[in-house]
C-alpha cells in the first residue's frame, strides 16, 4: 500500500511515524512551508517535514493546491507531483491547506483525513481546544473520507476518548494523536487486505465550528462562573496561556482548580488569599465561585508554582484582577 502523507504539526508527524513503523510505502509527504518560530523568528520546518527528513522521505511544500488562487503555478506543480508519484491513498491530518477536488480526486482509494473529535461535534480549526472549553465529557479520534466541504465527509472509523477534569490542550493533544496514528495505520491496513470501508454519514444535527484560537481570547474575565474559567485555562495551555492584568501586569496562568466553597463576599477577581499554603484564591462571578491559581507566569518570568511565584511576585488578599 502506497500512501502519500498530508501534515504539518506533532499531531500529523506521530501518525506519519506510525505509518512508516507498519511499513507502508510513503513515497511522498505534504506539508506546509518553513515558517519563522521562536524568539529569534528563525525559519523552522515543520513537525512533519522534520520526521519525513529523518525517515528518509522525499517532501514537498507547496504554498497552495488550488488552481485558482493566489499561486496557480505553485499548485499547478504540486497538482503534477502528485499525478507523477504512485500511490494508493493520501492521508491527511492537519495539514492546514485546502484540498480542492481536483487534489481530492487524485489518489485511487480517495484522501483519508485524521480528525481530533467525534464528528460532527466540532468541525474546523481547533477541535481539541473547543471540546475542552465547551466542558465536553468525551471527544475522540474520526477517520472520514475527505470531501469538498470542511470536515463534512463521510465517517469511516470513530473512537471516542474521556477528557479528563485535569486535561489540557497539551495532554488531550498527546492522547489524541496516539489514538489517531493507531487508528489510521488499522484503516490503511484494512485498504491493503482488499476490505472495504463502510462509509456512515454524519448526522445533521450537532454541528460546531471549532474556530482557530487567537490569542485575544486569552484574557480572563472573572465576572464568569470559576467552572468556565477553568475549562479556559486548560484549553490554552499550551497556546495561547490565559492571561490576567494584575496592577498594570500581564500575568499567564497556566494551571488552576476550582475550589468548592459557598458564596463569598468579594468582587470579581478580588484576591481572597495569597501564600504558600493556599495558593492565589481568586473570587469569581461576584463570589459565588472561587479559583485557585497553582502556576503563574510574570513577564520575562519563567513559570511556577503558586509559592514560588508569589516569593518574587508578592499578592495579598483585597487587591484584585482586572478585566479590559
Amino acid at each position: 500500500m502506497r500512501v502519500i502523507f498530508a501534515g504539518t504539526p506533532e499531531f500529523a508527524a506521530c501518525a506519519l511515524e506510525a505509518l512508516h513503523s507498519a511499513g507502508f510505502d510513503i513515497p511522498l509527504v505534504l506539508t506546509q512551508p518553513d515558517r519563522p518560530a521562536g524568539r529569534g523568528m528563525q525559519m523552522q520546518a515543520s513537525a512533519v517535514k522534520q520526521s519525513a527528513l529523518r525517515l528518509g522521505i522525499p517532501v514537498a511544500q507547496p504554498i497552495s493546491l488550488r488552481l485558482d488562487g493566489k499561486c496557480p503555478d505553485d499548485a499547478a506543480q504540486a497538482h503534477q507531483l502528485l499525478r507523477s508519484t504512485p500511490h494508493d491513498v493520501m492521508v491527511v491530518a492537519a495539514y492546514g491547506l485546502i484540498l480542492p477536488l481536483s487534489v481530492l480526486t487524485i489518489p485511487p482509494l480517495g484522501c483519508l483525513n485524521i480528525h481530533a473529535s467525534l464528528l460532527p461535534r466540532w468541525r474546523g480549526a481547533a477541535p481539541i481546544h473547543r471540546a475542552i472549553e465547551a466542558g465536553d465529557e468525551q471527544t475522540g479520534i474520526t477517520i472520514m473520507q475527505m470531501e469538498q466541504g470542511l470536515d463534512t465527509g463521510p465517517m469511516l472509523a470513530v473512537q471516542a476518548l474521556t477528557i479528563e477534569p485535569q486535561d489540557t490542550s497539551a495532554s488531550l493533544h498527546d492522547k489524541l494523536a496516539a489514538l489517531g496514528a493507531e487508528m489510521i495505520v488499522h484503516s490503511v491496513r484494512l485498504l491493503e487486505q482488499g476490505r472495504t470501508l463502510t462509509p456512515i454519514m454524519q448526522p445533521e444535527l450537532g454541528v460546531n465550528y471549532a474556530a482557530k484560537i487567537s490569542k485575544d481570547e486569552a484574557q480572563l474575565d472573572f465576572n464568569l462562573s470559576a467552572q468556565v474559567l477553568h475549562r479556559k485555562i486548560r484549553a490554552f495551555n499550551p497556546f495561547p496561556i490565559a492571561q490576567a492584568k494584575f496592577d498594570g501586569t500581564v500575568i499567564k496562568i497556566a494551571h488552576a482548580e476550582i475550589v468548592p466553597v459557598g458564596q463569598v463576599t468579594a468582587e470579581s477577581g478580588e484576591i481572597l488569599a495569597a501564600n504558600s499554603s493556599e495558593g492565589v484564591l481568586v473570587a469569581c462571578e461576584q463570589g459565588k465561585s472561587v479559583l485557585r491559581l497553582t502556576e503563574l507566569q510574570k513577564p520575562g518570568g519563567k513559570r511556577l508554582l503558586a509559592p514560588d511565584f508569589l516569593l518574587g511576585f508578592p499578592m495579598q488578599a483585597g487587591q484584585r484582577f482586572s478585566f479590559e
